[in-house]
């Protein structure tokens, strides 16, 4: 079917519907994960019956939600939903029967949900009871909505983001090493909004030891979940009295370790009630590729990387970089010393560059933000085994 084709078989009213459906499911941002964001909308004679979206996890789904607002009457009615309706009894009873029950006449959504579980499964019980069933409506708007959520079950993986802040000569730190701050605070405080909406923040033990960090969410009036944070230390340096371990609940700490570390300093960070998660390495290098795949038993379907350098050079080189956001700000510091926010990896030639995509432009006072998604091709190239990875010491 072609995309003009695609597109006739949606009404204007059609698309504000949907449109509303997804500004409804982006309130669940941050509250949700592993689950998707999604907003539903009850239509019929071209009034709105009722609207609900998914309000937080193990709480009822969207259409669950519309359909308790439009009053439980929806017969002959169109629910616009910006995923998939489910099928499968998980942490809340499956929404496609509840639909059927209803008497809907027609559902259109954005897309399919990719669990393999349903993977379309829920259109085929529809048709098969006689609803229409219509899909493919601002789907790419909806895909980036739950990036993280598409990620984690396409590619088996979390969803990478790398942030860094940088000075407009492209230096991280002065000579001395010091970067605080660089950036302004209505940088700073979009990075905790960046925070707030993911699973996890993750930085290698420089880091750690540089500026030693909380990696929490600092926000005037937050009270949403804060995120885990991932700690990338092969040799187990990590101080005992480090910020990021005193000031985090216990179990919301991960420290990725090899089997070059202590045993007795594994045993005090998990008697402290601290995950450690210890794996082979080669001269305390760690396999990034195998941390990421494990923190997928977390139910981490999202990262945030904030450093360092190394650490950011080596994810790139392992193709395992989604997202890039990068804050500029006005200042010039100079020095002979290397401090660029990538280190570790590089390219022969501007032809070999990726180039982002899908970029926006914010700027926070006098600093400029930008943030662009990495090309899928750049992605599927094998890992470049040129330069040493040093990012997980």
């Amino acid at each position: 079917m072609g995309l003009k084709e695609k597109d006739n078989r949606f009404s204007q009213d059609d698309r504000r519907f949907m449109e509303r459906a997804l500004e409804l499911a982006a309130k669940g941002r941050g509250l949700v994960s592993p689950n998707p964001m999604v907003g539903a909308v009850v239509v019929r004679g071209g009034k709105v019956l009722g609207e609900g979206y998914h309000t937080r996890l193990g709480e009822p789904h969207a259409e669950v939600e519309a359909v308790r607002a439009a009053g439980g009457d929806i017969a002959g009615a169109t629910l616009y939903v910006t995923l998939e309706p489910c099928n499968h009894v998980g942490r809340t009873p499956p929404c496609t029967p509840m639909l059927i029950e209803q008497k809907v006449a027609r559902v259109v959504v954005a897309h399919a949900d990719p669990n393999p579980q349903m993977a379309g499964s829920s259109f085929k019980m529809l048709r098969r009871a006689g609803i229409q069933v219509d899909s493919g409506l601002l789907e790419k708007e909806a895909r980036r909505l739950n990036e993280s959520f598409l990620c984690f079950h396409e590619k088996g993986r979390p969803f990478m983001i790398v942030k860094w802040a940088m000075t407009m000569d492209g230096r991280i730190a002065a000579m001395t090493g010091q970067s605080r701050w660089i950036s302004n605070e209505l940088s700073r405080n979009y990075v905790h909004e960046i925070r707030s909406n993911v699973d996890a923040v993750m930085v290698g033990i420089g880091t750690i030891l540089q500026d030693n960090p909380m990696l929490n969410v600092r926000l005037d009036h937050y009270h949403k979940r804060q995120p885990k944070r991932v700690i990338v230390d092969g040799n187990l340096r990590i101080p005992a009295l480090a910020k990021v371990l005193t000031a985090t609940a216990p179990g919301d700490c991960i420290i990725a370790t090899s089997d070059f570390a202590p045993p007795h300093k594994v045993q005090r960070l998990r008697d402290s009630g601290h995950h450690v998660e210890v794996m082979r390495g080669r001269r305390g290098l760690i396999d990034l590729r195998q941390l990421i795949t494990r923190l997928m038993d977390y139910d981490i379907q999202s990262v945030l990387c904030e450093g360092g350098s190394n650490m950011h050079g080596s994810l790139i080189g392992a193709r395992l970089v989604d997202k890039v956001i990068a804050f500029v700000a006005p200042k010039i510091v100079g020095g002979d010393e290397d401090k660029s926010p990538i280190m570790g990896w590089g390219v022969q030639s501007m032809q070999q560059a990726p180039t982002l995509e899908d970029i926006s432009i914010h700027h926070f006072r006098d600093d400029v933000c930008i943030e662009g998604y990495v090309p899928n091709d750049f992605q599927q190239i094998p890992e470049a085994r040129t330069r040493r990875q040093k990012a997980a010491t």
